[in-house]
């Protein structure tokens, strides 16, 4: 049902949604890149989970649904995708010292969603994964669109802008059948649930909700209420 509000949105061309148009939801735009957006915040969830004991009942079924979930996202990829890694590994090539600092762990480079190619001051950006709140912020926002990662770069010795090479965009058609496979709403609902779930990492990893409790419950304090036949 959800996804037929992309029929309020408006759209770039038959194939590409338009980037922060109304997705039909209120308060809710279309997000410019979900797919490297996604893989970014689930890779960092796994990252994370990690640190959480193997045995944790929250980190087995929480690693089980974002596995599912990032291969859906990491096996749709855009139209020109692979041309464009091309030309991303050969522009790292060039001056592998100055984007060593976009590599993710898996070995693949930070990539965003924007009209034009990033040039970036040498100043780190915090990642942007909500569209602008007001008119006002939309200006900073196109600038800031889904960055994957804090970039930070201590004692460069480069003066000169960077250029990124935005990844392709995914197509329409590409983005509902992504909708329809997880089957949790619209892409940019799915994205606010990741980020949701990269804060609970964190909350979870300093409760330690894998240890005993310092208080035991009482004898059926959790049990559930039983339905009871006969007459009272």
């Amino acid at each position: 049902m959800r996804p037929t509000l992309r029929l309020l949105a408006n759209v770039k061309s038959a194939r590409y949604l338009e980037p922060l148009a109304p997705t039909g939801l209120t308060g809710l735009l279309t997000h410019p890149s979900p797919r490297p957006t996604l893989i970014f915040l689930y890779t960092s969830a796994l990252e994370k989970l990690k640190s959480l004991p193997e045995s944790s009942v929250y980190r087995q079924a929480t690693e089980a649904l974002t596995r599912h979930r990032l291969r859906i996202i990491e096996s749709t990829k855009p139209p020109g995708y692979d041309a464009w890694l091309e030309r991303v590994k050969g522009t790292v090539a060039a001056q592998p010292d100055r984007f060593r600092i976009l590599r993710h762990p898996d070995g693949s480079y930070v990539a965003e969603q924007q009209d034009d190619e990033l040039e970036w001051d040498g100043q780190g950006m915090e990642p942007a994964t909500q569209g602008p709140r007001t008119p006002e912020e939309e200006s900073r926002w196109r600038t800031l669109i889904e960055q994957s990662v804090l970039i930070e770069e201590k004692d460069s010795d480069f003066h000169e802008p960077m250029k990124w090479e935005s990844e392709p965009a995914l197509e329409a058609e590409q983005i509902a059948g992504v909708e329809k496979e997880i089957g949790a709403g619209l892409i940019e609902e799915v994205i606010q649930v990741a980020e949701g779930e990269l804060k609970l990492v964190d909350e979870m990893a300093k409760s330690q909700v894998w240890e005993e409790l310092a208080e035991k419950p009482r004898p059926g304090q959790w049990s559930y209420f039983e339905r009871t036949t006969g007459n009272s």
